[in-house]
């Protein structure tokens, strides 16, 4: 049996799950693609409508306190609830393929077809497992690189976040390790970057590079590994950083441009403006539900 709606909405960006719950569409995608644990909202908005405290905090840095809102992966996470409450996941995250037959959508896990459906509208956010949807333009592709740096000397300190107006390590969270159980004090870095397709294959670029200016960066601050001695004067010798990296994440940092037929559309409002519409729309039935799930620091 093919399924038929008037509208779908296929991706899984933050922009598409919340177009998906403002407008009751059901949403398909085959690769979850929620904001990264680094993504948070201004400390402006409010999410008190949503069910959601208000989890801003204040980050110290070199130069003082720096103010942040709630985590774009919270809301994400809330929004994905609430639409399959609602019943708009028809297939949760059960799809690999997502394909366009010519005469219906084919869903597919990784063994054999598991929906079909036809659709009137199409509200396209982009998915890589999507064939036959819409043909992505070539245009130049600039990504947000996440470069995780662990440290096995000189993490303990009290330095949230750094700043340096950089498109190459502009950005360096430092955050509670993961690697360690227990409230150690001990914390690992990511370095967030903004790289262009060139870069990435460009071996300046590469992960060690960036621990390599990740330690260059923070030295030139004065952060200073853990005290190794005194010198004959008096004065504390330290050790220098121990770091490895642990891992590179990408997303796109731009919009890719589409060719679709008229019953795709490409083109959506901004994220910030679908946010502020959410928080104006009520939760009707599920307002009373609560959201306990928090993310570490």
């Amino acid at each position: 049996m093919i399924a038929q709606h008037d509208n779908v909405v296929i991706g899984s960006s933050l922009s598409a799950v919340i177009f998906a719950y403002l407008y009751d569409y059901p949403l398909f995608f085959t690769t979850p693609c929620p904001p990264l644990r680094f993504d948070y909202f201004e400390s402006r908005f409010d999410f008190a409508p949503l069910g959601l405290d208000n989890l801003g905090r204040q980050l110290k840095t070199l130069d003082g306190a720096m103010k942040i809102g709630t985590s774009k992966l919270l809301l994400w996470e809330r929004v994905i609830f609430l639409l399959s409450l609602k019943g708009l996941l028809p297939l949760s995250d059960l799809c690999v393929n997502i394909r366009d037959d010519g005469e219906k959508v084919v869903c597919t896990d990784e063994y054999s077809k598991i929906y079909e459906f036809n659709f009137s509208t199409c509200y396209y956010f982009g998915d890589s497992g999507a064939l036959n949807i819409a043909a992505a333009v070539e245009h130049t592709e600039e990504y947000i690189c996440y470069d995780y740096i662990a440290f096995h000397k000189g993490g303990k300190h009290d330095i949230d976040y750094i700043h340096t107006f950089d498109d190459f390590a502009g950005e360096i969270w430092f955050y509670s390790s993961d690697r360690i159980d227990g409230n150690t004090g001990v914390k690992d870095a990511c370095v967030v970057s903004r790289l262009t397709k060139e870069q990435l294959m460009d071996p300046n670029y590469s992960e060690t590079m960036a621990r390599f200016k990740m330690e260059k960066i923070i030295k030139d601050k004065g952060m200073k590994g853990p005290v190794n001695g005194y010198t004959a004067t008096g004065k504390p010798k330290y050790y220098n950083f121990k770091t490895s990296h642990c891992g590179r994440n990408m997303r796109l940092a731009t919009s890719t441009p589409y060719i679709a037929s008229p019953s795709i559309l490409t083109e959506h409002p901004a994220e910030e403006e679908l946010v502020a519409k959410l928080l104006t729309k009520g939760l009707s039935r599920y307002g009373s539900l609560k959201c306990e799930h928090t993310l570490r620091a």
